[in-house]
């Protein structure tokens, strides 16, 4: 997984070199109270996501937290995962959807928190359930939930400097004879998409390492792997609607179910005896198998959030000894 850090950490390097170099041509063109005037607005924008995107996502996706009491096995399952990741055990809940999937999410691990939705509990296995458990709590104790909340911002402050100078400044500051301002707002503009592409990119780097990270504590790659099968084709079996209503939230995902349809085409090559589910010899038969994918497949997969499936299940199967 060295080679995954190697690309985090470069990534991270450039989406921070990319707003310094955007802060400092606002600094020249426009002195350096602007400077400071986008720096403080970055850091506020920050500091309101952080403090309430946990109460935003509770909001939408109809989340309810519950005791021991009334879901035992899914609270021993999770303090157990937990236990073994050497972070505080999440807070337990239940999202009231139909789409089969779970997600984390908080302020750090001592704010965990690791939510099923009411479809998955009827779809999974015991031990697909607590891979895909294993999967949120990776999530939980890489701090990558806060990591992508931070990166986030980056392409959203350029946007909104790129506006501010394309269709407000621009034009009164260039007829008082300053400098070009204008300029500065289309290299933020340009930069607004390139950041978001390469957030995009962190966040499907963050899944192989939730993936790696569920194996470590203890999960077996083909039981993932299944729970991944089953969630695509649970997923591409729901009404569009349902789909629609997650769109803005699919990102805290394990997969992203608007591509269920596509990935459900693919994927059935894997399932070699049509069970339904991967186990060992078929994650082993991939394993040896070269992929192939079309240019369509890495068009879609550069505008997502999850990588493609086909190759995260491959990467699966690199896992099993």
């Amino acid at each position: 997984m060295w080679h995954m850090k190697l690309r985090m950490y470069l990534l991270l390097a450039v989406l921070f070199g990319i707003i310094y170099a955007v802060m400092t041509m606002i600094g020249a063109s426009m002195g350096m109270g602007s400077f400071y005037f986008y720096l403080v607005l970055s850091l506020v924008f920050m500091l309101i996501q952080y403090m309430v995107g946990p109460r935003i996502v509770e909001w939408s996706m109809q989340v309810r937290y519950v005791d021991e009491k009334s879901q035992p096995e899914l609270h021993g399952m999770v303090a157990e995962l937990a236990h073994r990741a050497g972070i505080p055990k999440p807070r337990v809940g239940i999202a009231s959807i139909s789409i089969p999937n779970a997600f984390a999410f908080g302020r750090g691990p001592n704010d965990g928190r690791v939510c099923v939705t009411e479809g998955i509990m009827r779809l999974l296995t015991r031990d697909e359930l607590r891979a895909v458990l294993g999967h949120e709590i990776s999530h939980l104790k890489n701090r990558d939930v806060l990591t992508i909340t931070l990166l986030s911002v980056i392409p959203i402050l350029l946007y909104r400097v790129a506006w501010h100078f394309l269709f407000f400044g621009g034009y009164g500051r260039r007829r008082e004879g300053g400098a070009n301002v204008a300029l500065v707002g289309l290299a933020a503009f340009v930069f607004y998409f390139i950041t978001n592409l390469l957030v995009l990119y962190a966040s499907r780097i963050r899944e192989y390492f939730a993936d790696r990270g569920s194996v470590l504590l203890g999960n077996s790659p083909s039981s993932l792997a299944s729970a991944l099968y089953k969630l695509v084709y649970g997923s591409a079996r729901m009404d569009k609607e349902a789909v629609k209503d997650v769109e803005g939230l699919k990102a805290f995902f394990v997969n992203d179910p608007s591509r269920a349809m596509n990935e459900i085409k693919e994927l059935r090559q894997i399932d070699l005896d049509r069970s339904g589910t991967i186990d060992s010899d078929e994650l082993q038969a991939l394993y040896s198998k070269e992929l192939r994918l079309s240019f369509a497949d890495r068009m879609m997969e550069v505008l997502s959030t999850h990588p493609n499936m086909l190759k995260r299940i491959k990467a699966l199967s690199e896992y099993q000894s």
